[in-house]
This record gives structure tokens, sequence and C-alpha cells, in this order.
């Protein structure tokens, strides 16, 4: 008896058939809000590498980007060390969530697509998050987020990206999504003027863990 493919597998699968790299992240959203699956991304808490570099690095009111920004613990996370934090995800559910879960917040949660951002995000923000969302696009749909990526950078900002590192994993046996990240993909992100500072793998050598400045 075979175990059946997890809710993410199988929306995602749907969506790409459809040439729509992102429209399930809202099914699986709304699937999981009424209780019908699981979120395998979300955890309750901030990430741990992200709490550990802000416990450092107080915001001073500078301009923060949290992207695919799910339930809210990375952006309100950044928010308390003192960051004036915009975050994004492409699911209005998701974005209702974190408005439900932190009623309180100063963080100005929206509604976008990182394949098709505003505008007005073009090299504004002084620090930028991407942790493990980009890895969930197949290699087709990769270079445009990451020029997004790259763009919503300020001269003098921080970017970070974590993605989970293929290197480290028998692609024979993966099942997906994600797809993980191959090294020259994560370096990609040096673009239109940013720099890499530095590339490293974490927890056992899982995930890549890249800064990035301009």
């Amino acid at each position: 008896m075979t175990t059946p493919d997890p809710a993410d597998r199988v929306l995602a699968r749907a969506s790409l058939a459809e040439g729509d790299p992102t429209g399930w992240f809202e099914q699986l959203y709304t699937a999981a809000e009424k209780g019908d699956a699981a979120l395998p991304w979300h955890r309750g808490k901030p990430n741990a590498e992200l709490a550990e570099w802000a416990a450092g690095h107080p915001g001073e009111s500078r301009r923060a980007l949290v992207v695919g920004s799910a339930l809210g613990d990375d952006a309100e996370l950044l928010a308390a060390a003192g960051w004036a934090v915009t975050a994004f995800d492409v699911a209005p559910t998701a974005v209702e969530g974190a408005r439900k879960r932190f009623p309180e917040s100063t963080v100005d949660y929206v509604v976008a697509d990182l394949l098709k951002p505003p505008g007005e995000w073009h090299h504004a923000f002084d620090l930028v998050v991407e942790i493990m969302n980009i890895q969930a696009m197949p290699r087709d749909f990769r270079p445009a987020a990451l020029t997004s990526l790259a763009g919503f950078l300020a001269p003098g900002g921080t970017a970070f990206v974590c993605e989970v590192a293929e290197e480290n994993f028998d692609m024979a046996t993966w099942q997906s999504p994600p797809w993980p990240f191959r090294r020259e993909e994560i370096e990609s992100v040096a673009q239109d003027g940013v720099r890499l500072l530095s590339l490293d793998t974490i927890r056992d050598g899982a995930r890549y863990w890249a800064t990035f400045t301009r």
C-alpha cells in the first residue's frame, strides 16, 4: 500500500500543469485553514539563523522586506528588532492569517507576487530576507524570481537567501516540492550591482545561507 502524497505536492503539480507556479499556495493555505492540510514550512517561530543575526543588528527604523512571509514569524522578529517591515505573500489567506495572529503588529502585510512585484519596491529596502520560498518554484521560473529579489535591495543594504542545498541530497530519489537549489543558482542573485559576500551551508549541509549587498 502506497502512502498518498502530501497536499502541497498534489496541489503544486496540478498548478504547474496549468502553467501557474504560485497558485497552489493560496489553495494550500485555504485547505490548512479548514483543517484539511498542513503547512509543511510553518514552525510557529522565527528562523533560527535570522533570529541570531537580528539580535545583534537593530533596525533603527530602516526598511526590511520579508519575501513569502507566510504567517508572519520572521516579519515579527524583525519588527521587534526595530526594523520597519514590509512582508508579502502571494496567498491572500496567508496574509490575512498573519494579520489575525498579530493584530497589534506594526508590520505592513501585503499580498504581492515575487514574479510581478510592485515597481516602488525597486532598490527600496535596507534588508531583504528570502528563506525557503523560491525553492518551491521549478527552475524555469527562478531566474525571474531571483532578478526581482536582487532588485529589492537598496545601496548598502543586506540580503539573506536560504534554500535547500541540492549538492547534499540524492536528487534521483528526491520528492518535490521543494526543488533544491544549486550553488550557482544562489550565486546568481549577484546581479544588477548586487555582490555576494558569503555563501555557506548550514544545518549539517542541508541548506545554503548566502549574504549579499549592493
